[in-house]
């Protein structure tokens, strides 16, 4: 299931921008659930309920998305269709309704991954899938690769884009045509910390929150500090899922494309561990891979992930029920 992309979309800006602007994601009804946390916030989950029997895929959205997001509703739209059942947990202060901690979210939330992942194995009468996407997805990643074989309470994982590098991907986004995103991405973080700075005087210093002009700066006065990094080369450092690959022990795909904007593919990593397949098509941009004649579909991507996690991932033996009920929430 290799992807090439059309020939009328080319070049890594135009992929990555046409599917999430232009082609419509399909319709997808959720239920929603809104969960309180162990440290007084709460987290929204969209579900998609499918047969009893049949497998429960998670997908972690990725910076400001949520299961509105093209990747998503295409993914749950797939997950419907066959019968299986679908989650999208929402990161804090993504579900449309700014969250009562102080904190937000950040790409190496493994812990918030462990607490969503572990509430929901009871509820997979079949296997337990996680996908995340993006920030999303690099968060699954640390979680996978920190936790190891107590990771095995999930049956298989995907990663897509995920900016396995952060200080490459910031980089990178810093400069020339790919400001752009910079830009969309500030445009929800700043008022979104300014409303947090309202509730909490002095959470962070407001002149340097409105002086940022990329995530570098953005992540040293907001994301860095709280969440218990120094700064932003601390975050970037440690939460990075590059330094996780090779401890991961459950059957998950990687797959970025090499010319993503947000990570180019020069520092796409060479090897991982065993279980974990390293997919870099040439082409694809950044959550896109659109596919098929004029308009475009967005089917390729869930199909590809499914046809994984039924395959390397389906034939895996259920999680021992103690993996369930280990493990912590920070």
């Amino acid at each position: 299931m290799s992807y090439r992309a059309p020939a009328w979309l080319p070049g890594g800006h135009l992929q990555t921008i046409y599917p999430a602007l232009a082609l419509r994601a399909p319709n997808v009804a959720y239920r929603r659930e809104r969960w309180d946390t162990p440290d007084g916030d709460f987290v929204d989950v969209d579900f998609v309920d499918g047969e009893p029997d049949k497998p429960l895929v998670v997908l972690f959205h990725g910076l400001e998305g949520s299961s509105q997001s093209h990747y998503a509703k295409a993914m749950m739209a797939e997950v419907a269709a066959r019968g299986w059942s679908g989650a999208v947990p929402h990161f804090r202060g993504c579900s449309g309704e700014a969250n009562r901690a102080p904190r937000f979210y950040h790409s190496g939330d493994a812990n918030e991954v462990d607490w969503i992942l572990r509430r929901l194995r009871p509820r997979a009468g079949g296997k337990l899938y996680a996908t995340g996407v993006s920030l999303g997805g690099n968060a699954l990643l640390r979680w996978l690769g920190e936790s190891q074989h107590q990771a095995e309470l999930v049956d298989g994982a995907c990663a897509v884009s995920a900016p396995l590098d952060l200080a490459r991907g910031g980089a990178a986004l810093s400069i020339g045509a790919n400001r752009i995103y910079t830009r969309m991405f500030l445009r929800t973080l700043i008022p979104k910390s300014l409303a947090k700075l309202a509730h909490y005087p002095g959470l962070f210093d407001r002149d340097a929150l409105l002086a940022a002009r990329d995530l570098y700066a953005f992540d040293n006065v907001v994301t860095a500090p709280l969440h218990g990094y120094r700064d932003t080369d601390d975050y970037w450092n440690r939460a990075s899922a590059m330094h996780v690959l090779n401890d991961i022990t459950v059957p998950t795909l990687v797959l970025n494309a090499r010319n993503d904007p947000f990570l180019p593919g020069i520092y796409l990593p060479t090897g991982a561990a065993p279980n974990v397949l390293l997919e870099f098509p040439e082409q694809g941009g950044h959550v896109g891979f659109a596919n098929a004649p004029l308009p475009g579909r967005l089917d390729w991507l869930p199909r590809r992930l499914c046809h994984f996690l039924e395959g390397e991932a389906g034939t895996r033996a259920p999680a021992p029920a103690q993996l369930w009920e280990a493990g912590s929430h920070g």
